[in-house]
């Protein structure tokens, strides 16, 4: 018995081939014009990043940056300074954090990241302070580490609002900043608490 349907028609390949190729050149579009986004916000925050780094290491208090400077930059012809490689894969980057190594007053661990995450089809940037609130003994897991976090930005890709989140980075820093002059880790928290959303709780 012959297949039922007009063979004359059009294969129905062609038709589900076309609508493929028109959703395979919109697709390619929008993770283009995302990678743009990222490329650009991922750049700032990068070059704020080591500024914030090289500020603190001006009071001796040692933060580790990632990525690493050596990764995205280049040193110049003057002592100490740098610049951006423009042929470095910002878009390509997933986390950017800097941790405190401070061991007094429970700071060595407290850190700023952001990284990017998908809301359903929309993708997000987060960035957070993370902090050790302190330990915790479990049964059969012995001594854990307890962290939290405080959430300071967070917001679709292509909303993003680089002057507002200047402005809420601007405040954390500061407070982390001073915190460190006072010797006095509390001063930070307590101005966390007070201005920024609490995020998630965790043990490591």
């Amino acid at each position: 018995m012959a297949p039922s349907g007009n063979a004359d028609k059009d294969d129905w390949f062609a038709d589900l081939d076309a609508e493929l190729e028109q959703k395979t050149q919109n697709i390619v579009k929008d993770v283009a014009e995302l990678n743009a986004q990222r490329a650009k916000v991922n750049r700032s925050l990068i070059e704020d990043f080591a500024r914030i780094q090289a500020r603190f290491e001006r009071i001796d208090v040692h933060l580790t940056m990632e990525p690493a400077r050596n990764v995205f930059s280049e040193p110049t012809s003057i002592p100490e300074q740098y610049t951006m490689k423009n042929d470095f894969d910002y878009a390509g980057v997933k986390n950017i954090q800097l941790v405190d190594r401070t061991q007094e007053q429970g700071r060595n661990g407290d850190s700023l990241k952001v990284w990017f995450y998908n809301d359903e089809v929309t993708m997000r940037m987060r960035m957070v302070f993370e902090y050790c609130e302190g330990e915790h003994y479990y049964k059969f897991a012995g001594w854990k580490r307890m962290f939290g976090q405080f959430v300071i930005y967070d917001a679709p890709l292509g909303e993003v609002d680089m002057d507002m989140l200047h402005e809420k980075l601007g405040e954390v820093v500061k407070a982390w900043y001073e915190s460190h002059l006072r010797r006095n880790r509390e001063l930070l928290i307590s101005a966390l608490k007070e201005t920024f959303e609490k995020g998630e709780t965790f043990t490591e």
